[in-house]
């Protein structure tokens, strides 16, 4: 990745590390983006160990509980009905609580303390089936893990309805920068989705918004993302970063891959801009080295998710991460210790 070789100013790093701030402009987070990756990293590393437990990773596991045909044309998507011609992924319907609870159950036996539930909705719709995710809900709760769902836009009945069956947290990924939004999905607005946010908080739940870098977006849109969220008051409570994985059949299936420092920089970047949050290194840890993914939760990453796949991507198995943690010198958050 580029860079101007320029250092951000010193009080800006001191104000971070005093108090979480929300007026971050995009220059100042652009500078930070683009600072000696050395400094940038061990300024990241110390904002972490100022806010959060040392040496603990926490594990979500996400499963896709309705796959396919959403409405949606979110150019990096293969469950969106525009390309499913072209991608071959086959509409699945809602599955069944009981399946549902059983898979929460392995991820759980397994270390996970997150069990993270996605449907290809556009938006939540009052009936059956969300009916049906409100016992899912209660049920992961009642097992003593944390419960987060993505379905989609919903308004303030549906987002308190959710609160009432004890969803910890709801996630509503901004994607990209304000400013680039425009060039992967045009049929939601960048509103709808700050409007969906205000919704879940409103209703008291945590928030999971972050995005997804590799689209063809710029370092400017980069920062402007990551300003989006830093002024949020508060801060999202959890904030994943994404590499675009190219899937064949999206009209995204060429992008250039992500090169690994770039995954680094938005990982430390983030972790000083939104000190109490927790980062997650999500999709496209298939295709980082062991290294890669390390230097990450070096730069502030403390949370991963868990599992071979990623609703509908692939993602290390098990076995792969339970190394990967033990060698960087991780332990596993338990269950109840990751809550708020």
């Amino acid at each position: 990745m580029p860079t101007n070789g320029q250092n951000f100013p010193e009080q800006k790093v001191s104000a971070v590390l005093a108090e979480p701030r929300h007026d971050w402009s995009v220059d100042d987070i652009l500078s930070i983006l683009q600072s000696p990756l050395l400094e940038l990293v061990h300024t990241a590393q110390s904002v972490h160990r100022q806010w959060h437990e040392e040496g603990t990773v926490q594990l979500a596991s996400l499963l896709s509980i309705k796959t396919g045909s959403c409405p949606e044309d979110c150019k990096y998507c293969p469950q969106s009905a525009h390309y499913a011609k072209d991608t071959g992924l086959e509409k699945e319907r809602l599955m069944d609580v009981d399946t549902v609870l059983a898979s929460a159950k392995t991820a759980k036996d397994a270390g996970a303390t997150r069990f993270c539930m996605g449907a290809a909705w556009r938006e939540v719709r009052d009936g059956a089936e969300f009916d049906q995710v409100i016992e899912m809900v209660s049920g992961v709760r009642e097992m003593g893990m944390e419960a987060c769902v993505t379905l989609g836009m919903l308004n303030q009945t549906q987002a308190n309805r959710l609160a009432g069956a004890g969803l910890t947290a709801y996630n509503h990924n901004l994607d990209t920068s304000p400013e680039f939004y425009n060039e992967i999905i045009s049929t939601r607005t960048y509103q709808d989705r700050i409007d969906t946010i205000a919704h879940v908080r409103e209703a008291g739940i945590t928030v999971c918004s972050g995005g997804i870098i590799g689209m063809g977006e710029s370092e400017r849109d980069r920062a402007s993302m990551l300003q989006v969220l830093s002024n949020m008051d508060p801060h999202p409570e959890s904030v994943p970063i994404n590499s675009l994985v190219p899937v064949p059949g999206t009209p995204l299936e060429n992008q250039t891959p992500v090169e690994p420092m770039e995954m680094v920089r938005m990982i430390a970047t983030a972790r000083i801009v939104m000190p109490k949050s927790r980062v997650r290194l999500s999709a496209g840890r298939q295709a980082m080295s062991k290294e890669t993914q390390i230097l990450c939760l070096l730069a502030g990453a403390n949370s991963i998710f868990y599992g071979e796949k990623l609703l509908t991507t692939s993602n290390p198995d098990t076995e792969q991460d339970i190394a990967l943690i033990r060698e960087a010198g991780l332990q596993v958050l338990s269950s109840g210790a990751s809550e708020g």
